[in-house]
Parts: structure tokens; sequence; C-alpha cells
């Protein structure tokens, strides 16, 4: 008989989490293709191994020479999200002083993109960018514990990968309302955030509570969650294609305004054995006068509420830091897991990895923690998507093209031969992937529509070269700021006549993107 995956937590405060692997009859290739909606559906799913007509086809029709050397199966997928992780806290990414060697062997053997970003900084709203592949505006999704339609639900990466035929799995903070028990087979999933150590009360299949006087072994989150992965794995059938979407907690902070909390909660393993004998550097615009320089509003911000919690002085400075490292560094150790069960199961030559962070951090800068605002630190996140079935030549590279959240849920649709759904507004990175040549994005639109009395509703334009911010306070208030020369965007240029033409034109833009976004 099967095993299940079953994580239990207290449905007063957290709701309940059943995992189930449900017995799910196998796709042929002919119910495949009588699926498909379009010609291009269906040549899409020839060419990635839905149907193996591969004989039958003429040379002509492999337009995508990389796709087509890519394995005839339809590829696993499997997704990686960590929660607040900002760009440059990887290896791979030119930080020193972080430890996160299996990510950093991704990168190596995959692609990385230095320019990803999120099209709104708050995890409610992007994580649904993120299923949906669409902005806010038209996703609708701005409030904690608000739920998609079935139909929003149908037409996710999830829900569109599963009609078609793969298994379908997600564990950890699922983030956008209740998780739906209808669109997994395996639900791992909990609302809200949870807690960094909880309570494991069973194993195989692996059972959790995160109240604190449960029964149970006291363990750390993140090591419980690569358990579920590696049991998720253990159940997956041969032949059949799965997604697994693994949405970690870390390493967000433990939410609290007590200046006796600890604000980050990493693996008392780690704490022991990292970066104790280190001394983290501050970023350049976390002194003083660069937070002088703020607008009074941001300086009353609950970003600056939250900086006097975490970051008000040098010794909890290096405090904070140093856990937020540990707990990347923890999802990291879980990356090296599954990379190794991968392997022993047989399945890593056929299994897409994609990674990256559900928004990104201030750690200091401009005096602010937190994110919400259109900030580099704020919206810029790590990807790294790593493809087996790519030959070497096409490893190993980077990308400094601009890819967005929103991007994520075509990408995952086109990996396995599938026509995205017509209302995903972002776009499939396989193009990029592939090492083709694309006339790619050149801007993009920035929207935090988010209602709280202490974060204001804010928008911006971010180009290669130019960002530009708009505060809908009173009066209004804009930045613009010429990131070639100021890369920490330390310079407000619109009172400065040499650039009204460039503010003129940020202006128009967002306008105009207000309607391409809806």
């Amino acid at each position: 008989m099967k095993k299940t995956l079953k994580s239990t937590l207290p449905e007063k405060e957290h709701g309940t989490v059943d995992g189930l692997f449900r017995n799910c009859r196998r796709f042929s290739a002919f119910s495949c293709l009588l699926k498909a909606r379009s010609e291009s559906s269906v040549l899409r799913m020839l060419l990635s191994g839905m149907v193996l007509l591969v004989p039958m086809l003429s040379a002509a029709v492999f337009e995508k020479p990389a796709i087509a050397a890519r394995s005839v199966e339809r590829p696993n997928v499997i997704f990686l999200m960590t929660d607040d992780q900002r760009w440059d806290t990887l290896g791979c990414m030119g930080n020193d002083a972080i430890e996160t060697p299996n990510l950093d062997r991704l990168g190596r053997e995959g692609l990385i993109f230095d320019n990803m970003f999120v099209t709104t900084s708050i995890c409610c709203t992007n994580r649904a960018c993120v299923l949906t592949g669409q902005y806010g505006r038209r996703h609708g999704i701005w409030r904690f514990g608000q739920n998609m339609t079935p139909a929003q639900l149908s037409q996710t990466y999830c829900g569109v990968l599963k009609a078609s035929g793969y298994m379908t799995g997600f564990i950890g903070k699922y983030g956008v309302g209740k998780p739906p028990a209808q669109l997994f087979d395996m639900n791992g999933a909990w609302p809200g955030q949870g807690h960094y150590f909880v309570k494991v009360q069973g194993e195989h299949p692996i059972r959790f509570s995160f109240d604190p006087k449960a029964a149970g072994k006291k363990r750390h989150l993140t090591s419980v969650m690569g358990d579920q992965v590696l049991e998720f794995l253990d159940q997956c059938e041969p032949g059949k294609p799965f997604n697994l979407s693994v949405s970690f907690k870390a390493a967000h902070v433990q939410d609290s305004y007590n200046l006796a909390d600890r604000p980050f909660q990493p693996d008392p393993k780690l704490e022991a054995t990292l970066y104790n004998d280190q001394l983290i550097p501050r970023p350049r615009t976390a002194r003083d006068e660069y937070f002088q320089r703020l607008p009074e509003f941001l300086k009353n911000s609950e970003a600056r509420m939250r900086w006097a919690v975490r970051f008000w002085g040098p010794a909890r400075y290096q405090e904070s830091v140093k856990g937020y490292y540990r707990l990347i560094s923890g999802v990291d150790r879980q990356v090296g897991r599954i990379l190794e069960k991968l392997k022993q199961s047989g399945l890593a030559d056929n299994t897409v990895i994609i990674f990256t962070g559900d928004n990104g951090f201030f750690l200091g800068e401009h005096g602010m923690a937190g994110k919400w605002f259109p900030h580099e630190e704020s919206i810029r996140v790590p990807l790294i998507i790593y493809d087996p079935r790519l030959p070497k030549s096409k490893r190993g590279r980077r990308c400094s093209e601009m890819a967005l959240s929103i991007d994520i849920a075509p990408t995952i649709c086109e990996l396995a031969g599938i026509d995205p759904p017509t209302g995903m507004q972002g776009k499939s990175l396989v193009p990029l992937l592939d090492g083709q040549a694309t006339n790619w994005r050149h801007e993009w639109f920035y929207e935090h529509l988010f209602v709280h009395p202490r974060i204001p509703v804010n928008e911006g334009i971010r180009t290669d070269r130019w960002k530009y911010m708009r505060f809908e306070v009173d009066p209004v208030w804009e930045g613009l700021y010429d990131l070639s020369k100021d890369a920490g965007e330390t310079r407000n240029l619109t009172g400065d006549p040499n650039y009204k033409d460039v503010l003129t034109e940020m202006r128009q833009k967002i306008i105009s993107w207000r309607q391409r976004a809806k």
C-alpha cells in the first residue's frame, strides 16, 4: 500500500494540512494529444516528448535545436522558493560571506539570472503573481487570507500541469489564502507564517504541529520540509512526470515588535557552526546620513519601525544578519539533500530545478527593514534555472536580461510542453535558457497596492538604466534615480532640470502601465 505524506497543524490557529497521494490515472500519449488546444500546443508537446512521433517529423520542424536536444520525456519540475531572500545572498551572486555550496553548484551547472525582480514585494500578492503569471492588478490578490477562485486556480501553473497529467505537490508556506487541496496530489501546504520550531508527531508519513504544547520531537521546520520533499520523491510513479513546489519559511523573520525576541531563528546546529567568527559588513547606505535623506513618511513607516527591532545597533545587526544567513544556509543544505535524492532515485537527468525568492529584503539600507517599496533591496531576488537536459555548452552561463516573478508560471508551462494560458502576462524564460537571441523587455512595472497605515501605496518603473518611484501620499512623492551612476539610489533627480524630460517620460509610462497590467 502506498504511504501518505501528512502534516497536522492546530486547526484553530493555522488550519489543517492533510498530505495525500492520490492514485492518478496515467495519460496515454493519445489522450494528451487530444487535450491540446491548438496546433502550436501539439507541436510543443511533440518536441517535449509528450507524444513520441519524432521519426515522423522532418528535420525542418525542429526550429529550436536546444529544445530538441533535451530528453524526449516530459521533464519533472521542482520549484524552490525562499521567503524574503534578496538577490545578493548567495555565493554565486558575489557574496563571499555566506555559505551556499549546493545552490552555487546549481548556478555553475545551470543559468543564473543577474537581474530577477518581483512585480510586488509582499508575500501574498507576489505568490499569486508567481502562481498565475499575472500582475496584481489582474489577479486581484491584495490581502492576507484572500483565496483565488476555482477558475483562477485552474489557470495557475499547478492547475495547468495537473490537468495535463502531471503529479502535483506543494510543501510549505502557501501564502495565498487557504491551500487548495484539489490542486495538489500531495498537499503539504499550510496557511499563514507558521513557526520555525515544530513538533514532529510521526514519520513515514511525516506529521508535525506548529503548536509548541503539542507532543512530539522538537525540530527545525526547514529540515522537516526537506524530509517531506524526500518522501514525496519516494512516492513518484515511474514514467509519470511530477511538479513539486517547495515554499520555505526561511529566511523570513519571526515578526515581533518585542526587542527581547529573536527575529531570525535558524537551526541551532547551524548557529553553533556558521558565521560565529565573522563580522558581516554593514551596507554603505545603512549610515544615518542616507536615512536622513528620506522623506518624512518613509522615516515614520513600517520599514523604520521594523529596523528599530532588527538592526538598531551594531551587536543587534550582527545577530540579525547572521541569523538571516544561517536560515539561507539551512535551505541550501536541504537543496543538497534533494540533489542527492534525485541522483539516487534515477530522476536527476530529467528533473528541472528552479530556485528563487518571493521578494527582497532591506538589511538596514536607508535605515529600513522589511520590503514593500520599489528600492532594489526590496524588489530584486535570486533566480537559478537548472535543466540537466541542456547540452553542456548551454550550462554554466549568466543572463543579464530582466526576469520577473510573473515569468515563472509561463516558463514552467513551456518546460512541460504546454502553451501558457492566454491570461498569463509574464514571458517564458525558456528562450533565454536555450541561449536564443530574443527581443527581450527593457522596462517593467512595479505595483504595491496593499493597504496598511504605515506602508503607503507605491508604484514604479524600472528600466535598464532608470528607476522611477511614486508614493501615493499627500502630496504625492516621486523619486528618479540613474542606476548606471547611482546603484544605491541615493540621489533623487526629480528636482534637477537636466532630467525633466526623463521625469516626464516616466510619468507617462506609469499611466500606460497601469492599464497594461490589468
